[in-house]
């Protein structure tokens, strides 16, 4: 008799802002209803984690992995092989961002045996059906396989709306490990999916498409209330792509939140044309109901380059006006912000740095956070990747460096790459930030960063970064007083079936 066991395997994507992976309990959700039992290992709160993978494989089904571009990737390939030469009959599933988005080069890969591109509730039942009964994958739609040594696809699988989905098994997550990891209890929640706009660097349409579609209001509510509840979290970060779409859901979740009388911490993701659209005092309300964050995509400070990111529905003048209302409200504004994007220039840069400087200042509370130009697959801007100069790379693992902190781009390299991390440095010192991650800081380190944003804002204002010794000596003293790793062992969590 087959087995009915399928173990999943979560790559580490941030060891500071650890939390349960989605993705993996989205999928879980139809196996457990279907009688299967599910082991879920994340490397992130998992000692030995390749050594625990290979120990579950013993009396597995399969090997199932989520990711997307970057890091994650490596530790992929390596526990794909491991897996492979210890079991070279059992199938290895990646699912996911990256697969979805280049579902051929990740299925060419020696470790790989079958894909899932877009939506996987339902067609990974279908897999694991097909491989307990010895069945070929022909014909699952949103799949793609490998047989006779040749690479075959079946059709998409149509996107389906979010409330038709079913609800994902938080209770498989192990969120004390991720709390002594992160330092804060807290969740991802999806509430909707897909944007109406087409952002130059974004890779949603390649997923997703652009029709919007979401849960409503009261449903909303209803199951963030529960999530808190239930598992003690302190915050829930819905990951919408823009919660903000359609502002009657937005003031009715809000509304729904405060007759359940739940106080938690809730942010969000919006573009700031959309917060606009909110009065102030439908932000309070927002803000009554425990929502402490925005975050949105202001992206850069020069009307040329938002034009060249396909942001023509932005100005710099919306995130100026975001930033007012939202801190009237009491709640936190949070920006992205973008360098190094083809046609940006000195001068375009140094908008962006004024912009950041002088909202930072009128709007005490606003937080900016970085970004190297990143051109990810199935992004609009990788279609001009030949003519840009972008050297793609030709394999799954060639995939695993490509990544803001790491990418050298060819207009960006040499000592203007290194002037813009310089710089991208001092404006994580220059204003005050709130990662999810909590760590406490020791006096020497709150008296160092406090000398050292002095010297970063002058460094900013001036637009000088040459002899930067003040980073070396913030190094010294990070070095100094480092705390020590957490120990963490996830928990070997048995399998339940799912009600709600």
């Amino acid at each position: 008799m087959a087995s009915r066991k399928v173990v999943f395997f979560f790559p580490a994507f941030s060891s500071q802002e650890a939390t349960a992976p989605l993705g993996i309990l989205a999928v879980a959700t139809p196996l457990l209803r279907a009688g299967y039992q599910v082991r879920i290992i994340d490397s992130t709160i998992t000692p030995g984690f390749e050594q625990r993978v290979v120990e579950e494989m013993r009396d597995a089904l399969c090997l199932a992995v989520s990711l997307v571009t970057g890091p994650m990737i490596r530790e992929t390939v390596r526990v794909a092989r491991a897996i492979k030469l210890r079991y070279p009959s059992k199938p290895i599933i990646l699912g996911g961002w990256h697969p979805s988005l280049l579902p051929d080069q990740t299925l060419a890969a020696d470790c790989v045996d079958i894909v899932v591109k877009g939506q996987g509730e339902d067609a990974f039942l279908e897999i694991v059906d097909r491989i307990g009964a010895g069945e070929s994958m022909a014909g699952i739609e949103g799949t793609g396989y490998k047989e006779e040594g040749r690479l075959r696809f079946n059709k998409p699988r149509a996107l389906k709306p979010i409330r038709e989905l079913p609800p994902k098994a938080y209770h498989l997550a192990d969120f004390d490990a991720y709390e002594k990891v992160c330092g804060r209890r807290w969740a991802m929640y999806t509430s909707s999916l897909a944007c109406p706009y087409n952002c130059a660097y974004c890779t949603n349409d390649g997923v997703y498409g652009r029709k919007w579609n979401a849960l409503d209001a009261e449903q909303v509510a209803e199951e963030a209330t529960d999530l808190v509840s239930r598992y003690g979290l302190r915050l829930l970060w819905i990951v919408d792509d823009n919660f903000l779409v359609d502002r009657d859901r937005a003031v009715g979740v809000a509304e729904g939140i405060l007759r359940r009388g739940m106080q938690f911490d809730w942010s969000i993701q919006a573009s700031t044309n959309l917060v606009n659209r909110l009065t102030v005092e439908e932000l309070k309300l927002l803000k009554r109901s425990g929502l402490s964050q925005v975050s949105q995509g202001a992206d850069s400070g020069s009307p040329k380059v938002m034009h060249l990111m396909n942001k023509d529905f932005q100005k710099v003048e919306t995130v100026y006006e975001a930033a007012g209302r939202l801190t009237e409200a009491g709640i936190r504004p949070s920006f992205n912000m973008i360098f190094g994007f083809p046609g940006e220039e000195e001068e375009d840069r140094r908008d962006s740095i004024r912009m950041i400087m002088d909202i930072c200042r009128r709007f005490p509370g606003a937080e900016f956070w970085t970004n190297i130009f990143t051109p990810y697959p199935g992004s609009p801007i990788m279609q001009r990747a030949f003519e840009l100069g972008i050297e793609v790379p030709k394999t799954l693992e060639g995939w695993a460096d490509f990544f803001p902190r790491y990418t050298v781009l060819p207009w960006l390299k040499g000592g203007r790459h290194s002037e813009l991390q310089t710089m991208r440095e001092y404006l994580r010192l220059a204003f005050h930030r709130v990662p999810i991650g909590v760590r406490k800081t020791s006096r020497l380190e709150r008296i160092v960063h406090g000398m050292i944003g002095v010297t970063a804002r002058w460094r900013l204002d001036h637009d000088y970064y040459s002899y930067p010794m003040d980073l070396k000596f913030k190094q010294w003293a990070a070095r100094l007083v480092a705390p020590p790793k957490p120990k963490v062992d996830a928990q070997r969590l048995e399998s339940e079936v799912v009600t709600c």
